[in-house]
């Protein structure tokens, strides 16, 4: 990897990165500047190589994504103000060929560290998702604990209860008050 990839640390690209339709995708805008080119470039080239971009490379967004999008980051980022058009998101792959379609030096190396942060976000959801499931097991075990601390503590009363043998009369059996 160049030199120039390592001016841009990883936090900044994985914090670029969001979630939509269940991908994990990045905004053009993000993209073309990890690129180091501008959005109407990035764009202009993925449209030019539109068969190198299937839907699960890229997508335009919604309105309604947009919006949600929008205020989910509860801040205007740069460049989003006088949109005309909905941007384009990128997965992991459609990143990859974004940067096979520009073939900048920077694209290049950049393309290496939106690879690592995408690969890093997936073994931390690997991670969520293990330790979700570790949960649930002990959950689950200790709900039937409760059941068999019970039956314990029934055991251990009756160990612990005198053995009740009825007493025997001593002397010649009257009756009662003999």
């Amino acid at each position: 990897m160049g030199p120039r990839a390592e001016l841009v640390p990883l936090g900044r690209v994985e914090r670029a990165i969001v979630t939509l339709r269940g991908h994990k995708v990045l905004l053009d805008a993000d993209l073309a500047a990890l690129y180091g080119v501008e959005t109407r470039r990035l764009n202009e080239q993925v449209r030019r190589n539109i068969d190198r971009f299937p839907e699960d490379f890229v997508f335009r967004l919604s309105a309604q994504e947009f919006e949600d999008l929008k205020s989910q980051l509860a801040t205007s980022r740069g460049g989003w103000g006088g949109k005309r058009k909905l941007p384009f998101v990128f997965t992991e792959h459609g990143a990859l060929m974004a940067a096979s379609v520009l073939s900048s030096p920077k694209a290049i190396d950049m393309s290496i560290l939106v690879v690592r942060a995408f690969v890093k976000l997936r073994n931390i959801l690997a991670t969520h998702r293990q330790l979700a499931a570790k949960l649930a097991e002990l959950e689950r075990k200790l709900s039937t604990h409760d059941e068999q601390i019970v039956v314990l503590f029934d055991a251990i009363r009756e160990l612990m209860a005198p053995a009740v043998k009825p007493k025997r009369r001593i002397g010649f059996g009257g009756g009662e008050g003999a």
